[in-house]
């Protein structure tokens, strides 16, 4: 009797496993069926980021023209064959974000639902910077049409020239209501009575947390590993964001009460974290708050770091290759509340840079599309910046970059 029920038993186990084992493969199946060629399609992007080899062959370079040359053997190719001598940093910038821009309205033209829904919530944030960099100089009396030059591409929208008719602030706000995807982020958060200097940027948080929590409730309810992998992601941003903010506020008239509002909802640090960080007075409290989160209190751990200077001065070599804790102190280490926050930011960058990659260790999911093109955004970064330190003659300072692979 007893060898029959541990048959029995066994027989279970081995029939829940084979039907999970068919709706893994279902779900991979179905996921193909309607991203699989797309996601094919990123991961060959992704295989084109520069490699470390590529980053020492550009920091080599003596002049802009031999920076171009090197460029021109990487997957970047012959972006700036045109243009004529002395390249400006500007223009670097600009052309190679211009084929990040093609690249990721090739995968959009081709994608259909989900997809398409997630990668039109990648351009929000986008948008959002646009409208508060229009709403500015609407209040400063600027011309709102040189402004749409100065916007980044990924937020361009197809109603957004409509935004420069308006010629006050009131008329632009029951613009941005109708004509701009953003609406209900605008209508839940902010009036029309907030748009004047002093909340400019109190605007733009309060729209970025809106944004990040429906992006974050849109990809929990994809499901699977894209809910998995995005919300590690978004919850990081979260808390950076949180953590940015309230170093900023210090010595600022901004209340704790109007700070707390601020912070993002799906962060790591909520709501233990977000509330020690509401009541903080200085970076020291800052750092009490982020101490149940070992990558994050390794941000402001100040140990190693000259091991951390050494690694920087070679280019970031072992950089982002290894455990969070370790890239988390790639960047020396901090000193007084400003050189806190410029060196918080670095370090926020490195340990983004390593969750992005992780997100490409899973397949049948979405959350390769944002990576990519978060990794691509910090390859032109600090591409931009080897160019700079070339133009610049600045040799010493030529590999304070960030590398992503």
């Amino acid at each position: 009797m007893a060898t029959r029920g541990k048959a029995r038993s066994y027989t279970k186990a081995r029939s829940r496993a084979c039907v999970f084992r068919t709706l893994l493969a279902m779900e991979a199946l179905l996921f193909n069926v309607s991203g699989g060629f797309l996601e094919g399609i990123v991961r060959g992007y992704k295989a084109g980021l520069l490699t470390q080899n590529q980053y020492n062959n550009l920091t080599q370079c003596e002049t802009i023209e031999d920076f171009r040359t090197q460029l021109s053997a990487t997957d970047y190719g012959n972006f700036l064959a045109n243009e004529p001598l002395p390249i400006s940093t500007s223009t670097i910038s600009d052309k190679a974000t211009q084929l990040l821009v093609d690249q990721f309205n090739y995968l959009r033209s081709n994608a259909v639902e989900p997809l398409s829904k997630f990668l039109e919530y990648m351009t929000y944030a986008y948008m959002i910077d646009n409208v508060i960099l229009i709403i500015t100089g609407t209040l400063h009396g600027r011309n709102t049409n040189e402004l749409l030059q100065r916007c980044h591409p990924l937020g361009i929208f197809d109603t957004m020239p409509a935004l420069c008719v308006a010629t006050n602030v009131e008329e632009l706000y029951h613009t941005v209501l109708v004509e701009t995807p953003l609406a209900p982020y605008f209508r839940d958060s902010v009036s029309a009575a907030d748009l004047d200097d002093l909340n400019i940027e109190i605007i733009r948080n309060t729209l970025y947390k809106a944004y990040l929590e429906d992006f974050d409730a849109f990809c929990q309810s994809l499901g699977g590993p894209t809910a998995d992998v995005m919300h590690r992601i978004l919850a990081f941003e979260a808390d950076r964001r949180a953590l940015n903010i309230t170093i900023n506020s210090f010595g600022t008239q901004l209340s704790k009460e109007q700070r707390a509002k601020l912070f993002p909802t799906i962060g790591r640090l909520f709501p233990e974290g977000n509330n020690a960080l509401a009541r903080a007075d200085d970076i020291e409290q800052v750092r009490q708050a982020c101490d149940a989160v070992a990558e994050y209190r390794a941000f402001f751990d100040s140990a190693g770091s000259s091991a951390s200077a050494s690694a920087r001065a070679n280019g970031g070599a072992n950089g982002t290759g290894g455990g969070s804790e370790s890239t988390a102190d790639l960047l020396g280490e901090l000193d007084g509340e400003f050189g806190a926050a410029a060196d918080l930011e670095d370090r926020f960058f490195v340990h983004e840079v390593h969750l992005n990659k992780l997100a490409f260790l899973q397949q049948f999911q979405h959350a390769v599309f944002y990576s990519y093109i978060k990794l691509k955004e910090q390859e032109i970064r600090s591409v931009t910046w080897i160019a700079e330190c070339i133009a610049q003659n600045a040799r010493d300072r030529i590999h304070d970059f960030i590398p992503t692979f």
